[in-house]
């Protein structure tokens, strides 16, 4: 073994490696401290005799936990706790240098000292005990993984191999669990890549790490190819790695793998425990799979285990957002009668908020009331629910009595409660007021979050203030709250209806810089702003980019496209896209209806025009005619309106009032008295 290793000896006053970086020792004394050989003298004498003590009559985790040294730590600066260290790992054994080694890192003036970690594991390696070597190691992985230094850590671990240290899986695992835990995906990646090059089989260990650290970050598809190599090899997860996979793929709508996951792992001989059901089924409710949820509860109750509250809190959460209170409350009430589990208090603010969101206000003070005679604190998201269901339905006195509520039991009114309030305000034209309101809040010490901006630009663009929206877009920023799609979009379509198009624009390119996909409403915003600016080749270039970039238009798209092409007499390509909209099976509105109906009247051909209509259901094709009929009236296109009334009786075989009235009028006034006549035989004969 090189030579290199061993300059411990004596007073310890060079760096083993000269690698170690100043920021390293940052949290040390100076290297130029000389160790006090009557400080060492004496500390040496003092471990030695407690360790025998205990020695006695402890095992040696005991030991090690118990040490009691009867010194003050500022007694030893970093330099002599490693000559400590140092000799008692050659003269009294590896087990009395550990024993000081774990009485000293819980010092913050030895703990992140890492040339203490090194030397001891130098003098472990040389005592070939490299099974406590490699604990010195976990040590020093975890304590300066806990300050950021993980990468240094690692890197030490590596040059101690390179010196002669036999790494274990369980050394390398555990800078696996320490980068998983604080987000240093890409450490552990590399780590996991070295093991092999470095003698060391990953095991199912090595691979959940890998595995919990892609989850904890939310990177989804690592996380699942990880897994999916995991599952290859015949790994299981532990139950709490099945509980936050579940989670995360519920989360990112992947309810279908996470569906399959789960099936494989059971399959595979994984025994799932209740809190793996009920984790599944939450993420289920929430994403509104209400059946395949009930479905995997009658599961889990096949198998042993007994649904507990937060199960059924799952339940009733997702029957009231899917709408169905009234079942949630039979299963609320089923949860009151049991003699094993309780309503708590997030039980019954999800059936506040089911109440709430079907405006029984009534029934939710009465949860409320029932609440706090069970002895149950109502936590802010209970009053902020009921708070929001006031302001839905306008009640704000009531909404302010509750804030103060709030404020009296001890609680301190979040920044939803605020959002709730200033977004009711501000619906009632009160932004003076919500302002206000809003300053308050802040004096308290809240913070604006990503609804309060998008409540303060939704209300700003709704009044053409533009400046003042995007100032608030500023302020967001520099608070380092990301702008969403909703966020952009207000403000897009803002600029758009002012035909501000260069600003819409800049807008746009901002969102897709910071990684934001356009939505289908901002790319329609641009569509439609430009072809309201006239700037027909820049809606069509925009509708083009949205295609190509897999931007699936929607039924106002096609909208605005149809009306913006009609206005520039381009109604065969606006035809075009009309028949395409059919095909995909979305309907278009009136206005769409209307306008390319309209336009092929317009150039004489009326045919063409009920071609097109006759593709609509019934109820929209009678409604498109009678508002095609009065407006070709109000235009003196009577003959032409003569035959889609005619078109229209024959389906319809009875005449809207108001459309024979703006009918007959029209004919009047351009002396045109045959076509009612031939229109009021035809209403008689259906008569008889």
């Amino acid at each position: 073994m090189s030579g290199k290793w061993w300059r411990y000896r004596g007073l310890f006053t060079q760096t083993l490696f000269s690698h170690v970086s100043v920021r390293t020792m940052s949290h040390a004394h100076s290297d130029s401290v000389i160790p006090s050989h009557s400080v060492v003298k004496t500390v040496r004498s003092l471990v030695c005799e407690s360790y025998s003590r205990q020695q006695q009559k402890q095992n040696f985790r005991s030991i090690i936990c118990k040490l009691n040294i009867p010194i003050d730590s500022e007694f030893l600066n970093p330099e002599e706790a490693i000559t400590v260290a140092a000799s008692l790992a050659d003269e009294e054994g590896s087990l009395v240098a550990l024993c000081f080694f774990y009485w000293a890192i819980g010092h913050l003036k030895f703990k992140y000292f890492m040339r203490f970690y090194i030397v001891l594991a130098t003098c472990l390696i040389k005592n070939g005990n490299f099974e406590r070597a490699n604990e010195v190691i976990h040590c020093m992985v975890k304590n300066f993984g806990e300050i950021g230094m993980l990468k240094e850590a690692v890197d030490m671990v590596f040059e101690m191999q390179n010196q002669g240290l036999v790494l274990s899986v369980h050394t390398l695992n555990c800078i696996l669990t320490v980068a998983a835990e604080t987000g240093c995906v890409d450490t552990a990646h590399n780590v996991f890549g070295d093991m092999c090059e470095r003698g060391v089989v990953p095991n199912t260990c090595s691979f959940e790490s890998m595995v919990v650290g892609y989850c904890r970050v939310s990177r989804i598809s690592e996380a699942d190819r990880w897994l999916s190599a995991m599952l290859e090899r015949g790994f299981l997860v532990d139950n709490a790695t099945c509980t936050l996979i579940m989670t995360l793929y519920c989360e990112k709508g992947r309810l279908n793998r996470a569906l399959w996951i789960f099936n494989k792992l059971v399959e595979m001989g994984f025994t799932p425990n209740v809190i793996n059901f009920t984790s599944l089924i939450n993420g289920l409710c929430k994403r509104g799979s209400i059946k395949r949820a009930f479905e995997l509860l009658e599961e889990m109750v096949s198998k042993g285990w007994k649904p507990n509250v937060y199960t059924h809190t799952a339940l009733i959460d997702g029957l009231c957002k899917k709408g169905w209170t009234e079942k949630a409350f039979r299963l609320f009430l089923k949860l009151v009668r049991s003699d094993h589990y309780k309503p708590n208090v997030h039980t019954y603010t999800a059936m506040i908020a089911g109440y709430c969101k079907e405006g029984k206000l009534n029934r939710a003070e009465m949860l409320l009331g029932r609440m706090l005679e069970q002895g149950l604190t109502p936590n802010a998201h209970s009053y902020s629910t009921l708070i929001d269901g006031y302001c839905k339905v306008g009640n704000l006195d009531r909404s302010y009595e509750l804030m103060d509520t709030v404020a009296k039991v001890g609680l301190v009114p979040n920044i939803c409660i605020y959002n709730c309030m200033i977004d009711s305000l501000c619906k009632k034209g009160r932004a003076s007021e919500a302002y206000k309101l809003l300053k308050r809040g802040f004096e308290t010490g809240l913070s604006a979050d990503l609804v309060t901006f998008t409540i303060l630009i939704s209300e700003c663009c709704k009044h053409g203030d533009m400046g003042q929206a995007l100032a608030h877009l500023s302020k967001m920023t520099k608070t380092s709250l990301m702008p969403d799609t909703h966020v952009y979009t207000i403000l897009i379509s803002a600029f758009c209806r002012q035909k501000r198009m260069t600003e819409s624009e800049r807008i746009f390119n901002d969102a897709t810089k910071l990684g934001i996909a356009p939505s289908t409403e901002m790319y329609t915003s641009m569509i439609s702003g430009y072809f309201r600016d006239k700037n027909v080749s820049m809606a069509l270039k925009f509708y083009e980019k949205m295609v190509k970039q897999g931007c699936i238009p929607d039924s106002l798209t096609y909208g605005a496209m149809i009306s913006g092409l009609c206005k520039d007499l381009k109604v065969e390509e606006a035809k075009i896209l009309y028949n395409t909209m059919m095909d995909k099976g979305l309907s278009p509105c009136e206005v769409t209806r209307l306008t390319i109906a309209y336009e092929y009247c317009k150039k004489g051909e009326p045919s063409t025009a009920m071609v097109l209509l006759d593709r609509l259901d019934k109820k929209l094709w009678m409604r498109t005619f009678n508002t095609l009929i009065r407006k070709l009236c109000s235009e003196k296109k009577v003959d032409i309106a003569a035959m889609f009334f005619h078109k229209l009786l024959d389906k319809q075989q009875k005449a809207d009032t108001i459309t024979l009235t703006a009918f007959v009028t029209a004919c009047y006034d351009n002396n045109n008295y045959s076509l009612v006549s031939d229109i009021s035989e035809k209403i008689q004969k259906q008569k008889d």
